[in-house]
């Protein structure tokens, strides 16, 4: 009895991170997130007066870039992990300089990071 509560307190946790494969741009996340956070605070209209690809295109990933996040198409930021950060400097490195960096990732979602299994140019 105790083996199949723990076996089903094992799946129902696992159940929580998400494994999937997500599409969108790869961007500098420090530089992103402060774009982001760059605003008139007595403006009420931030989100209809936002440049997303403006933003995108400053903030792309050069070669000193540590730490990557990935914007998808309706604006919505993930981090990614440790280990996504290295695969995404190995791919900037390789890819050479790029004004937007299309990008298929694959791995587990956990809050509002990836834990990356992979990272490829999208076409």
């Amino acid at each position: 009895m105790l083996m199949t509560r723990l076996s089903l307190l094992f799946c129902l946790w696992s159940a929580l991170s998400f494994a999937g494969s997500w599409s969108g741009v790869l961007v500098d996340s420090k530089c992103y997130d402060s774009e982001q956070r760059n605003v008139n605070p007595t403006d009420t209209m931030t989100a209809v007066d936002r440049d997303v690809n403006l933003g995108i295109r400053y903030c792309s990933p050069k070669q000193k870039t540590k730490s990557f996040a990935l914007v998808q198409s309706d604006g919505s930021t993930f981090q990614l992990d440790s280990a996504g950060n290295t695969k995404a400097a190995e791919l900037v490195a390789t890819t050479g300089k790029r004004p937007r960096f299309a990008v298929a990732v694959t791995g587990e979602m956990d809050k509002s990071t990836i834990r990356v299994d992979s990272i490829s140019t999208a076409r």
